[in-house]
């Protein structure tokens, strides 16, 4: 159990380490290109958004999860899997060659034939490294990770800033993907000690797709639903709309996405190795409770200073993101939770409840939210605020059959944590709203209001996620202190 618990928060250290200062930097560069650059420019990334996304869960193919999921893996696995996976992403670069004039047609801007063309070489570029990452996370190595990650975000970044101080626009935004899954990918061989063997396996990859194409079809479905809203948006409203929506949204998800993203890269190997249900839940039970804590933290805090972090990063030709972001920080709160739910249907190797549940689920959402995004952009938020309740409860509800943690548990679990949040970010909105000042001056006011908010409450109340997240920090900061 104490060796569990010290994977699990060593690798969350690490993984911490990477997105904080990896999404760091790439927070300063997307803001410094939003001031070189115009909503439109975002706009016409976001309208192709779909396409790419889609051809990368192809490549993908949930063959990744079946890797690390797996006791033992050999060098015919790896293998296998690489060349399956460079191969598909050859197939999908050449059917986005044959549709781009299609996708330009569809959106009525000629210039997105040439953006497709070129964007979706990063689908080839990433699979190059796709097998090299998988090994690492399987491995529970994400210090390696986070040594590529933050070296390849800051080549592409700096590539990027020229091309758009040149006056190239929009492809600027290109290249930053571009560089970044090319730079990625040449340091996975560098860094990571492995290279495929001249060996492909048919029976060895008909093992691994078995349990990977449904997560390969949750993939699909998951993006569609998510990318589509790019894809209405960008159809019947306008490429700038677009763009400020693109940009809220990456605001919320930067925090979102990026939790779920770094706590299911460390549980879901760790979690994958425990075969005492007990010890199972227990550890589980921990993670959605602290995760959560921060999660509704960051996200309310969020909300709560939106205008003051979009005028101050952005400036005023983005003031319409703000009220964007202020809703999309709800939808987005709940995400983690969602995540960590399906996730344990993997550990348990149900997939194939995984892929129902997401058909069950997203067929009721499309046809919500396509009609409310038909009315408005906001109404389409709402809508989605609306079916991520609906998601959350679902999700809880399955993995709860198979972990016996029930849904009323989780709430149970995560509504001290929300009414924590609540408080704090309600104290640092009504500051915003009372204080007339620059809007740099008062982001510093309410991003130091909110900090000692969490840490004086935190104490005084002696909150129990607070207290359990502060110890086990000092802990690992005095691990690392003593290694050096």
């Amino acid at each position: 159990m104490d060796d569990l618990k010290n994977k699990t928060i060593y690798g969350l250290v690490w993984s911490f380490v990477e997105s904080f200062f990896t999404y760091f930097i790439q927070f300063g560069i997307g803001i410094f290109l939003a001031r070189i650059l115009s909503p439109k420019d975002f706009g016409l990334i976001g309208m192709i958004a779909i396409f790419i996304a889609i051809s990368k869960v192809f490549v993908y193919a949930g063959l990744g999860s079946a890797l690390i999921r797996k006791k033992e893996c050999n060098q015919t696995d790896y293998s296998t899997v690489f060349y399956f996976s460079v191969f598909v992403s050859f197939v999908f670069y050449g059917l986005l060659l044959l549709l781009s004039t299609g996708i330009a047609n569809f959106y009525g801007e000629s210039i997105l034939k040439q953006i497709v063309q070129v964007f979706a070489l990063g689908i080839i570029f990433d699979a190059f490294g796709f097998v090299h990452q998988t090994k690492l996370n399987r491995d529970l190595n994400f210090k390696l990770q986070a040594k590529i990650s933050f070296i390849s975000t800051v080549l592409s970044g700096c590539g990027a800033i020229i091309i758009a101080i040149l006056g190239y626009g929009v492809w600027a935004l290109v290249m930053l993907n571009l560089l970044k899954t090319l730079s990625t990918s040449v340091l996975f061989w560098v860094f990571v000690k492995w290279k495929p063997s001249l060996v492909f396996n048919i029976k060895a990859l008909r093992e691994l797709f078995d349990f990977g194409w449904k997560l390969l079809m949750v993939g699909l479905i998951e993006t569609v639903y998510r990318d589509g809203f790019y894809l209405i948006i960008g159809k019947y409203y306008s490429a700038a709309q677009l763009g400020f929506f693109n940009r809220a949204d990456r605001f919320q998800a930067m925090i979102s996405e990026n939790i779920a993203r770094l706590i299911a890269k460390v549980s879901y190997p760790v979690l994958s190795k425990v075969d005492d249900l007990i010890v199972l839940k227990r550890s589980y039970q921990k993670l959605v409770q602290n995760t959560m804590f921060i999660t509704f933290i960051l996200m309310f805090g969020l909300a709560a200073s939106a205008e003051a972090i979009i005028l101050t990063l952005l400036g005023e030709n983005w003031s319409e993101s703000i009220l964007y972001l202020q809703f999309l920080t709800l939808v987005g709160a709940l995400y983690p939770l969602q995540s960590l739910n399906t996730d344990i249907l993997k550990v348990f190797g149900r997939s194939d409840l995984f892929l129902k549940l997401e058909i069950v689920k997203k067929t009721i959402a499309i046809p919500v939210l396509i009609f409310c995004a038909f009315l408005s952009i906001k109404i389409l938020i709402l809508g989605m605020l609306i079916i991520s309740m609906l998601s959350c409860m679902l999700n809880a509800f399955w993995s709860s059959k198979l972990l016996k943690y029930s849904v009323l548990e989780q709430l149970k679990d995560i509504f001290p944590s929300f009414l924590f949040a609540i408080i704090i970010g309600l104290i640092v909105y009504l500051v915003g709203y009372l204080i007339e000042i620059k809007p740099l001056f008062l982001l510093l006011i309410q991003l130091l209001l909110g900090i000692s908010l969490v840490i004086s409450i935190g104490e005084f109340i002696s909150q129990p996620n607070y207290m359990y997240i502060k110890t086990n920090l000092v802990k690992v900061a005095k691990g690392l202190k003593n290694k050096i």
